[in-house]
């Protein structure tokens, strides 16, 4: 009963992010699965990928009848990530626990570093759209996704804003068709891998997350974008410390 009220609880947590912000569930996810589900890193990480793309998929199912995502950008940026999302999600299963525990404990600090930093709340289209930096982002987001198993909706909105050229409401459902292609791709690398998942806490985590992120875009609508972004930026940072010092000691 523990285990289910927590997956469940995280998994709300999750969905919530990924409803509201189009990003940063999946780095509470993993540690979430680690520390409170008891799962290995690289079981972890696989976890979070399958929470992630059901997720996200609905997610953005809700964001699409908004008129929120930018179809082609979307795809255009997501097939740069491909690649090597799935060379990511291959690699992944080789790497020692420490390092992935090590690796993440960084990426979610980038990532609430980031939360913090100030924003605009609609985006500059840039002078000229560059192919080469839209693959660059999106094939470095792919790698992110396929190794530590995290969407990285917190560097894809940014990335649509700025290299796109998006506004912010329109990278938000537009970076989660890219968490949804990158996150079944890396996910498809890791089918032999022979990883056993706890499906028990595996599946209440996940219906959470879908049910979590139908509130968070309601939430998106009820509070302003900082508001949001503080706080799950500080919570990251609360996780990032825990996980950094865990993997050194």
């Amino acid at each position: 009963m523990t285990t289910l009220l927590l997956a469940l609880a995280a998994g709300a947590v999750t969905g919530l992010a990924l409803g509201a912000l189009g990003g940063g569930g999946s780095v509470l996810a993993v540690p979430a699965l680690i520390y409170l589900l008891g799962f290995s890193p690289a079981a972890a990480t696989t976890a979070s990928l399958v929470v992630v793309t059901v997720t996200s998929a609905t997610a953005l199912v809700a964001h699409a009848r908004g008129g929120a995502v930018r179809w082609r950008a979307g795809a255009v940026f997501a097939a740069a990530g491909i690649l090597p999302a799935a060379i990511g999600g291959a690699v992944s299963r080789h790497l020692p626990a420490t390092l992935l525990t090590g690796a993440f404990a960084v990426l979610a600090a980038v990532a609430a570093v980031r939360m913090l930093r100030p924003s605009t709340a609609g985006g500059t289209a840039p002078a000229q759209v560059r192919p080469a930096l839209v693959a660059g982002a999106g094939a470095g987001l792919g790698a992110v996704t396929g190794v530590l198993g995290v969407g990285g909706g917190f560097l894809a909105v940014p990335s649509l804003v700025s290299v796109v050229g998006l506004r912010m409401r329109a990278a938000v459902g537009t970076s989660l068709l890219v968490i949804t292609i990158n996150s079944l791709t890396a996910l498809a690398a890791r089918a032999g891998s022979h990883i056993d998942l706890d499906w028990s806490a595996v599946g209440p985590f996940a219906g959470a997350a879908i049910l979590g992120a139908w509130d968070g875009k309601r939430l998106a609508a009820r509070l302003s974008a900082g508001t949001l972004q503080r706080l799950f930026a500080c919570a990251l940072l609360a996780v990032a410390a825990f996980m950094l010092a865990d993997a050194i000691g």
